[in-house]
């Protein structure tokens, strides 16, 4: 965590920066409204139709909507939410080493265990960026989230978020290994509760590369992403705007620094602290014993997109501070002919701070995801219904709006083959 003195200075540079447009973007009505991007179907009538938070308000009230990059601070750096605590179990993994799962619960809940009995309230799986902070938006959504009857439960890396590191190895960008086996343990203590998942940032490439390594053998109903950078190499390569890129570096840099002693003796660390970008670091983390290329290809996060297999709502902003230009990275191609891939794209909100009318208040981001969610089931449902009755009648079935695989795409590993190959003892709460 930045010293508040380095906080305080940073904000009035940017504010400084971007008073000019600000005065420009003042004088000029700024739309409301959001722009669904998405191949016609009868899932993406339903969503125009029945999901009333698209056409609500999206942006923040003047003057915050000028200031894009004081939207994503408070998003992601912003105090948490109060109102949320979290029970946090660890969860030992096939190669002995830990992730943590913080399951929130509300302040009449704090004493009660939920994680210890299956439930069959719908279980939100939440995603944080990949540098390790539970940011204000991962809280808020938590909180939201519990008023709408979801149990959220946030994952955490290895070593991030408190989390012990007990082995020397470390979670490449794009491998999903870890979350799968956290998801197999979650559907295992709530067998019968539907499961979502959202991801943020950079979380939400992690999220992509479950869901398309997984397809329909993923064991979600249905996905969001909050600003999920598309091209992460290419982002990593061309670096975000220097004042985000120096926070994030210090930000890495102080994280590994818990670990440089063990991981010291296999990593060149010396090179790490003195690396000057993001890319710089993330090649002495993960590409020792690999070039950079090959780690791409392996850790694309759409490298199976063609695989997914449940329903993904992608909100961006086209001002987000983070990616530079954010409508040129955008994979429009991607959501025109993907049933499954659907895109709300907005004038403002910066990266992550979709904020509905003061920075103090309620993300408009989180009440569209939610009711992303409850549209689909709905839709799911309804079509359930229908392929009932033309079966009891005779009739031809109606066709399935989703079609994906039967099984995970590496099939031979993947524990939802395999029902043997992992067991849940190796898990235990805090």
């Amino acid at each position: 965590m930045l010293p508040w003195a380095g906080v305080l200075g940073f904000l009035l540079l940017l504010i400084l920066l971007r008073v000019r447009v600000w005065v420009q973007k003042a004088k000029v009505p700024s739309s409301s409204g959001a722009q669904l991007v998405c191949k016609p179907s009868a899932l993406a009538a339903y969503l125009e139709s029945q999901c009333q938070a698209l056409k609500g308000r999206c942006e923040a009230s003047w003057p915050w909507r000028a200031l894009p990059s004081l939207q994503t601070l408070a998003s992601l750096m912003g105090p948490p939410e109060s109102r949320v605590h979290f029970v946090r179990t660890y969860l030992q993994l096939s190669d002995e080493g830990l992730v943590a799962l913080d399951w929130a619960v509300g302040p009449a809940q704090q004493e009660r265990r939920q994680t210890s009995s299956p439930c069959s309230a719908p279980v939100l799986l939440l995603v944080p960026n990949s540098f390790g902070k539970v940011t204000r938006n991962i809280s808020k959504l938590c909180h939201v989230a519990l008023l709408h009857g979801y149990r959220p439960v946030v994952f955490n890396r290895r070593g991030q978020n408190g989390c012990p590191l007990s082995t020397t190895t470390l979670q490449p960008y794009g491998d999903p290994a870890d979350l799968r086996e956290a998801i197999q343990y979650i559907h295992s203590r709530c067998p019968g509760a539907l499961l979502f998942a959202v991801g943020e940032s950079t979380g939400a490439g992690l999220l992509f590369s479950y869901l398309g390594e997984c397809g329909s053998s993923s064991l979600l109903t249905a996905a969001g992403c909050i600003s999920p950078i598309f091209d992460p190499r290419g982002w990593f390569e061309a670096g975000c705007p220097w004042l985000w890129q120096q926070l994030l570096l210090m930000s890495q840099k102080v994280w590994l620094s818990r670990f440089a002693t063990v991981l010291g003796e296999v990593l060149p660390l010396d090179r790490f602290f003195g690396g000057q970008s993001l890319r710089e670091l993330e090649e002495v983390l993960f590409c020792q014993a690999q070039t950079w290329d090959l780690y791409w290809e392996r850790n694309d996060p759409l490298r199976d997109v063609d695989e997914m297999a449940v329903p993904v709502l992608c909100i961006c902003s086209q001002d987000d501070p983070m990616c530079g230009a954010p409508r040129d990275t955008l994979p429009f191609e991607l959501f025109e002919t993907n049933p499954y891939f659907f895109l709300v794209l907005t004038q403002g909100g910066g990266h992550c701070g979709f904020f509905k009318d003061s920075l103090c208040g309620a993300f408009w981001s989180h009440e569209v995801v939610l009711e992303f969610f409850h549209t689909t089931v709905d839709f799911l449902l309804t079509e359930d219904k229908l392929k009932g009755q033309a079966k009891k009648r005779g009739a031809r079935p109606v066709p399935k709006v989703t079609q994906g695989r039967s099984g995970c795409r590496q099939e031979s590993c993947c524990p939802h083959n395999s029902p043997d190959t992992y067991r849940w003892q190796r898990s235990y709460t805090r």
